[in-house]
């Protein structure tokens, strides 16, 4: 298929994943605009048949020529992680209103928003903050678009989460688990997400805000074992209790820039949050990935379980 997508933010978890899925699908023209350097060469290996182009939303720039006779975007750019306010504001509150203007301006006739589970939080940190306004604006902007709210996500390309945990245990003896680790989580796998985008581009479905949960509910530590038996670690699972754990991630932040893991992800992962789950199978028409068999395909695909994305 020739329609020309565009996906801002594309370089990473969800954008490199969807990539896949797009031209497995038969879409063939793809502009994919990413700040992030070392990931879009990551991209660019992978899929030298594409257009990949360095790009900072957050500034007006010659990245918006890409949106003309754009058939649809998918709104991918997110600020995850940080130890300030600032990256959350410029990369979710900034970014997206360049990206608004642009989809006005060449009057791109279809958006996928990729929000976040985090707007029904009842977590308060800048990350579900900044991703509650983002989702406000992109709805108050009159698009013609579809929302979708997905919960954690693991798969290919997982760089946090997940993927840097798999390789965290697989270099220390003991691996630190929060409290008792009877954490819900409803971690969805990428590659379902990935498929229920391309569902959106194909059927156009709009106007409605969809939150997409993993169908499983799973115990923050029955995640941790399942990642530890499919990397065949052999660490010894500690746990530690949550106060100290929260003061060591504190203190690993005054050290680290970019930590992978914040203090207020560990809020959030105590949280006891539970999200809605809805029939995204008969929605979207995608078959969802069991997770013992996505937890498999995310640590041990022979073609991209070795790819590791930068932070």
């Amino acid at each position: 298929m020739q329609e020309k997508i565009v996906l801002p933010g594309g370089a990473g978890l969800v954008g490199q994943n969807l990539v896949v899925h797009l031209k497995r699908a038969g879409y063939t023209n793809l502009v994919v605009l990413d700040k992030h350097k070392t990931n879009l060469e990551i991209l660019r290996s992978l899929h030298p048949d594409i257009t990949v182009e360095y790009a900072d939303l957050a500034e007006p720039g010659e990245w918006e020529r890409h949106f003309e006779g754009a058939a649809a975007l998918v709104m991918l750019q997110a600020q995850i992680g940080a130890p300030t306010l600032e990256p959350f504001v410029r990369n979710n509150i900034t970014s997206t209103k360049h990206v608004l203007a642009a989809i006005k301006r060449y009057n791109i006739p279809y958006t996928v928003h990729i929000s976040s589970s985090v707007v029904e939080s009842v977590a308060n940190d800048d990350y579900t903050n900044t991703k509650k306004e983002q989702e406000e604006m992109v709805l108050a902007s009159g698009i013609n678009c579809v929302v979708l709210r997905p919960t954690l996500m693991f798969g290919w390309f997982d760089r946090k989460h997940l993927g840097w945990l798999s390789r965290f245990m697989q270099k220390v003896p003991v691996f630190p688990i929060p409290g008792d680790g009877r954490y819900m989580r409803q971690p969805l796998y990428v590659g379902d997400f990935a498929s229920i985008i391309v569902s959106c581009l194909k059927s156009g479905i709009h106007g409605q805000v969809f939150n997409i949960s993993g169908r499983e509910k799973i115990d923050y530590v029955d995640i941790i074992r399942a990642i530890r038996q499919a990397v065949a670690a052999k660490t010894m699972l500690l746990h530690i209790p949550y106060g100290l754990f929260y003061v060591l991630l504190k203190i690993w932040a005054l050290f680290d820039r970019n930590p992978p893991f914040t203090a207020d992800q560990l809020k959030a992962l105590v949280a006891h949050d539970e999200f809605e789950v809805i029939d995204w199978p008969d929605i979207f028409q995608v078959t969802p990935t069991p997770f013992s068999k996505a937890v498999d395909a995310t640590f041990n695909d022979p073609q991209y379980s070795r790819v590791v994305l930068d932070f």
